[in-house]
């Protein structure tokens, strides 16, 4: 039913203009529309709502990621930019913040202003 329509998804926010300039300024993303309620964005094909609400408890996963064919260097422009990547005690990740995966994949995680945690993924060639 659904799989041909495009998904969109949505982050909370606590501060509008904080996350515009977060998502489209350190980001990149372009920003498709500013309302009271809500920042949209577009993340590659997806659009992404950031939805103003009264207040925020951050979840502790993941709630938005991207694959990203260049995993460390996108590691190093976010450093660059003030958004130092997320480390998570036992989980083995290196120096940079990153984790891989059993199966090769590397992913490394870090916060947007409201403290939502997003990751990066650089999914490994699949085996043939």
């Amino acid at each position: 039913m659904l799989g041909s329509a495009d998904a969109v998804a949505f982050l909370p926010s606590t501060d509008l203009d904080r996350s515009r300039s977060f998502f489209t300024g350190t980001l990149g993303l372009p920003l498709l529309e500013q309302t009271p309620f809500a920042c949209v964005v577009r993340a590659g094909t997806t659009m992404l709502r950031i939805t103003l609400v009264e207040s925020l408890r951050p979840q502790p996963f993941t709630v938005l990621g991207w694959d990203v064919p260049d995993l460390r260097g996108t590691v190093a422009a976010l450093a660059a930019a003030g958004v130092p990547p997320l480390r998570y005690d036992g989980l083995g990740q290196d120096s940079d913040g990153v984790w891989t995966t059993p199966g090769g994949d590397e992913i490394a995680w870090f916060a947007d202003p409201d403290g939502n945690t997003l990751s990066l993924t650089r999914f490994a060639p699949p085996v043939r």
